[in-house]
């Protein structure tokens, strides 16, 4: 009987291995895509959803350099790039009233911003920051809920591709990014975490956030700074570029 889920190889004597938490994470690029969660303007940026609840969204400003020097050594060696955003559409008919109405924000879903209708699809602020901005050929899997999965063709991306691990990255950590690597992990795919590469509004949370994903022997997944992950892909990619 063949399995429904990915069944990620062992990894050779050769592959690649990042020094993570709680032990190391096989690199394989034939197998591996990097993802990026909602790296949007309505997240980062003044005038959006973030700020509208509250939120400091300078807190987020610092995986930006980060993250864009990951992505361009990922996409120079090959890897699978796959941009997530989340927002709604124009009639907001796949926005359950639970999340429309939830909480006193100064501004709700749906209303004009400085960014446009605040995360609705095909406005300014729902698209990617230009410094992370999908390149051609590049899938982006446009969501309505917090995890990449829901109501979305992620996982037939995946399997297309025939990805068994993601390397997670984006915003915020301990909503979309949790909630993507815990429906991740439930479909069977090793998830590693890049810890500098993800942000939160709360310091509190985004430690605790990382700390939940590799406790328990990993109970959810891997995190690594993004200096190990670079190390092991300049590694992994090193053998494909001699040969080219």
């Amino acid at each position: 009987m063949t399995s429904p889920f990915p069944v990620p190889a062992p990894p050779g004597p050769d592959t690649p291995v990042v020094d993570a938490l709680p032990y190391g994470f096989p690199l394989d690029l034939s197998t591996t895509a990097l993802v990026l969660i909602d790296m949007q303007r309505d997240f980062v940026e003044p005038g959006g959803f973030g700020e509208s609840l509250g939120n400091d969204v300078s807190q987020l400003a610092g995986v930006i350099p980060v993250l864009k020097g990951v992505l361009g050594a990922a996409r120079a060696a090959g890897l699978l790039v796959v941009h997530t955003r989340e927002g709604h559409l124009p009639d907001l008919s796949d926005c359950p009233p639970a999340k429309l109405l939830r909480g006193k924000p100064s501004a709700r879903i749906g209303d004009p911003g400085p960014n446009g209708r605040i995360l609705v699809r095909g406005e300014p602020g729902h698209d990617i920051v230009d410094d992370l901005y999908p390149v051609d050929g590049e899938p982006v899997v446009d969501k309505p809920g917090k995890g990449a999965f829901y109501a979305t063709g992620f996982e037939a991306v995946l399997r297309e591709h025939e990805i068994t691990r993601l390397v997670v990255t984006g915003v915020t950590t301990e909503v979309c990014v949790h909630t993507t690597v815990r429906e991740a992990n439930d479909r069977g795919y090793e998830c590693l975490v890049l810890t500098d590469c993800v942000g939160s509004y709360f310091p509190t949370f985004q430690q605790v956030g990382l700390e939940m994903v590799a406790a328990q022997g990993g109970i959810f997944g891997w995190t690594a700074p993004a200096a190990a992950f670079l190390a092991a892909l300049a590694t992994a990619s090193a053998p494909a570029l001699s040969a080219t």
